[in-house]
């Protein structure tokens, strides 16, 4: 990847302790986190190619808002607030689907166009001064990187080449923008997301936790490349016996690209991207995971098995190999993030000490309070 890599051992800590218990049951910080990160950071919403075909569309909610995810006749993606400017009405219910020219609202026929203009609406003329101009769809800015799809709520974005900056081209030899989604499954885990996304950040919990993957891969094996801010990873090791990450340890599809250097093959790579995407790279197969806070212990996990599309149509590979490799350790993760959430809002909970192990977690603590605005605890 051509980047630097140490040893979790030699991070400088950037905190001592985890975050006090109300960062996990306070709704009033929820609410917080979703007015200073979820509405103003990029968020990624799954691969471009989920809407693949004109007039497709998907609904993506954030907190309470619902946004239009749709593709236009001439194959441009837009997102929109799915709010009428009239009064206000959700004028689309269907979670997914396909439109054909416009979107309009079911309430009083106000019509927009797929880019959001608005361009049909009964009796306007009869309003003193209206223009049609004035009363485009609530747009969201949207950005495809690597075949992800993302989308910033937020009315002056930061631009994704510079949000994105440490990331980009960082992937470049994994073929990402071609790879074919083999599988999807939905978590619902009754935790905080930040649990989740701790827990993603150190494998100082594998041992204990995921017996079948400590088999793979040593927990202490491995080197980080970026320690701060809002993308924090790096790679662990496979053991020389086996291949991937799988149920058998054997390959379960061909290298996500042809010429994908041999150095990568043992490597397992783990990114998470703040605030809601973790991103895990096998030579064979690439793993996406998009969080969504529910309430303050409630999140809706999408999880998502890329290959590259010779392995989905080649018998001596077995896709479902690593997916249910994969699923056993999510479901490992999900049920000790759910005891932690139970944990965390007792009366006697204290912030613990973090090990020189879970250094990530503590880094994803301090880009949580920097984004808050708030100041670490001591």
């Amino acid at each position: 990847m051509g980047t630097s890599f140490l040893n979790t051992e030699l991070l400088p800590v950037r905190a001592t302790r985890t975050l006090p218990g109300r960062y996990f049951s306070s709704p009033a910080i929820l609410a917080e986190e979703f007015d200073k990160i979820f509405t103003q950071r990029w968020l990624c919403v799954g691969r471009a190619d989920r809407i693949a075909n004109p007039g497709e569309y998907f609904l993506q909610p954030v907190g309470q808002e619902s946004i239009i995810v749709v593709r236009d006749r001439a194959g441009e993606i837009h997102a929109h607030y799915n709010v009428c400017r009239h009064r206000g009405t959700h004028m689309i219910e269907a979670e997914h689907g396909r439109l054909g020219e416009t979107i309009q609202c079911p309430y009083h026929a106000w019509t927009y166009a797929l880019d959001g203009r608005l361009i049909g609406c009964p009796s306007a003329d009869a309003i003193d001064g209206f223009r049609k101009s004035d009363y485009p769809l609530h747009g969201v800015a949207t950005h495809v990187w690597e075949g992800f799809l993302f989308i910033n709520l937020s009315r002056d974005p930061e631009p994704f080449g510079e949000a994105y900056a440490p990331m980009l081209g960082r992937f470049a030899s994994f073929n990402l923008p071609n790879l074919k989604v083999a599988q999807q499954i939905d978590y619902e885990v009754k935790a905080n997301w930040k649990l989740i996304v701790e827990n993603y950040q150190e494998c100082y919990h594998c041992a204990p936790i995921h017996p079948a993957l400590a088999k793979l891969t040593p927990p202490t094996s491995g080197e980080i490349d970026l320690y701060e801010g809002p993308f924090i990873g790096g790679y662990m090791v496979l053991n020389e016996e086996h291949e991937t990450m799988s149920m058998t340890g054997r390959a379960c599809g061909v290298p996500v690209a042809e010429d994908l250097p041999a150095i990568e093959y043992p490597r397992i790579y783990y990114y998470s991207l703040f605030p809601n995407a973790l991103l895990s790279l096998h030579h064979d197969y690439v793993m996406l995971h998009t969080l969504w806070p529910q309430a303050v212990d409630r999140t809706l996990i999408h999880c998502y098995w890329l290959f590259n599309e010779k392995s989905l149509n080649n018998s001596q590979f077995d896709p479902m190999d690593g997916i249910r490799f994969w699923d056993m350790t999510n479901k490992e993760d999900w049920h000790i993030c759910e005891q932690s959430q139970l944990g965390v809002v007792s009366r006697v909970y204290q912030p613990g000490p973090y090990s020189k192990r879970e250094n990530c977690s503590a880094a994803f603590d301090a880009e949580v309070l920097r984004a808050l605005g708030h100041a670490p605890e001591r």
